[in-house]
């Protein structure tokens, strides 16, 4: 008699959507294979019906359509890199893709394994220019930079050489001490003619470290000159400008420069051989500026054809990442069927709204019809035991709010008649703390009011930490465990149920 009394009271409560749920019912589908695909697929787009899986103790590996999983996965990671490969260009992708015809599941594999290997090879094609250009800016830097140490260098050896030479033929009556000068001179300048350079370029935030190292390697027998390059260049791993510094290293014997090589090896150090000839300096520096000239041709030639292929990949893609979605959705859900004893068929159970029964017959007549199935899917009620799901009928504005609601987990439990028959308990959970503004707290507080809410304390109520009791007067009275207060989320919880 209470049972019917409570259902009855519920029955005659006015709707409201958001703040009660649907009712709901179990159902079995026998599904023919070869319409098995297209009546999940509308199934979903319809979003009435929640299939439980019954192949849980299987693992994903062992399921019945595993591979066109593993293929969904596949075109799903070609798609994030060319996203990733639009966003690094600068380009926008479409929201809106452009009218083409559909296309099957096998035609766009196809089509996304094309345009991968075209743009890995335009990339490793781009990478390797840039790279070419950027040695030869640097080796154009250290060419024009080297240049005025060398000079500097040259001259004040000939300058000492000259002062040498006036101060030992100055005097004609020490001839034999004279020629013993120049025997000394002639030793001198042997000496120094083996005075050797190496010049190259380095980051400029190494440069202290560098000067150190060397200078520690050689025991100081090194004269280290150093100036700032004029330009940024863009280093092809981390595709950010970065500056640089020049380096003309002087030094004298073969394993100074062994050690001298290894360390700027190690300091990623990029050394160029620059000729002591100022003929021969000016004619490669003229050489390595027409190659420049060529290559920045060919980089801006190489990336406009890699925008226009990225343009053409971006007005199709969100289209291509919304069908290969709705595929792997499709086979994880068909993933969640069994096949009948003949194979034929697939067996699903599910639960759905009571108003949507006639919208899912529909549905899967229609898919009986466009997959030319001479046998149709069966769709009938079951008795189940367990809890059915939550389903809140929403629209366009209050789905945000019940996407809030159920991100934090919410919990109802089953309805418990008291001692007093006009009064009936329903319990919620929660998972998560709420971080509500004093506003949206005020509005809360504003509703309960409005649906004749009072608050009071209750004793040995089991599990649930909040419960909301509904008496035949319209009157709610929401209880909370002693030694715990009431707080925001609760008053929500009541708030989407009252």
């Amino acid at each position: 008699m209470a049972l019917q009394k409570m259902d009855q009271f519920i029955e005659n409560l006015p709707s409201m959507d958001l703040m009660r749920s649907e009712k709901m019912t179990f159902v079995q589908l026998i599904i023919p294979a070869e319409s098995a695909h297209r009546a999940i697929s509308y199934l979903g787009e319809l979003g009435l019906l929640q299939f439980r899986d019954m192949n849980a103790d299987k693992s994903p590996f062992q399921r019945t359509f595993v591979n066109q999983v593993k293929r969904c996965g596949e075109m799903s990671r070609k798609l994030r890199f060319f996203k990733d490969q639009i966003q690094k260009a600068g380009l926008l992708s479409s929201a809106h893709s452009t009218l083409e015809p559909d296309i099957e599941l096998e035609e766009l594999e196809v089509q996304l394994a094309e345009h991968e290997h075209e743009l890995i090879e335009m990339n490793s094609n781009s990478e390797k220019l840039q790279q070419s250009f950027n040695e030869l800016l640097e080796f154009k830097i250290v060419l024009q930079k080297a240049v005025g140490f060398l000079v500097s260098h040259n001259s004040h050896a000939v300058a000492d050489e000259t002062e040498l030479d006036e101060n030992v033929y100055s005097n004609g009556d020490f001839g034999e001490a004279s020629s013993l000068l120049e025997q000394e001179m002639r030793s001198g300048s042997s000496s120094q003619s083996t005075v050797r350079f190496i010049s190259g370029i380095i980051p400029r935030s190494k440069v202290l470290r560098f000067e150190r190292m060397l200078f520690r390697a050689t025991r100081g027998n090194m004269l280290f000159n150093q100036t700032l390059a004029d330009e940024e260049i863009l280093d092809p791993t981390s595709n950010e400008m970065v500056e640089k510094t020049v380096f003309v290293v002087f030094f004298s014997g073969e394993q100074a420069r062994m050690k001298i090589i290894k360390i700027c090896e190690a300091f990623g150090a990029n050394c160029y051989p620059v000729p002591e000839d100022i003929t021969k300096q000016r004619q490669l520096t003229r050489e390595v500026l027409s190659r420049l000239s060529e290559l920045e041709a060919t980089l801006d030639a190489g990336i406009r054809h890699r925008n226009q292929a990225l343009i053409s990949i971006g007005l199709h893609l969100t289209k291509w990442i919304n069908m290969v979605r709705m595929e792997k959705a499709v086979y994880d859900t068909l993933n969640m069927l069994n096949f009948d004893v003949t194979k034929k068929c697939l067996v699903g159970e599910g639960w759905c709204p009571i108003f949507a029964k006639p919208q899912i017959q529909e549905v899967l007549q229609r898919a009986t019809y466009d997959s030319s199935s001479q046998v149709g899917i069966i769709f009938h009620v079951m008795e189940a035991t367990e809890s059915p799901p939550t389903y809140f009928r929403t629209n366009c504005f209050t789905n945000a709010y019940q996407e809030i609601v159920d991100a934090y987990g919410f919990r109802i439990a089953l309805f418990e008649l008291s001692e007093d028959e006009d009064v009936y308990f329903i319990g919620y959970h929660t998972n998560e703390p709420w971080n509500l503004n004093e506003l949206f707290q005020c509005t809360l507080f504003w509703e309960l009011t409005r649906y004749k809410v009072s608050i009071c304390a209750a004793d040995n109520l089991p599990e649930f930490p909040i419960w909301v009791s509904f008496t035949s007067h319209h009157h709610q009275v929401v209880h909370w465990f002693p030694g715990r207060s009431l707080s925001c989320h609760d008053i929500l919880c009541c708030c989407f149920w009252l």
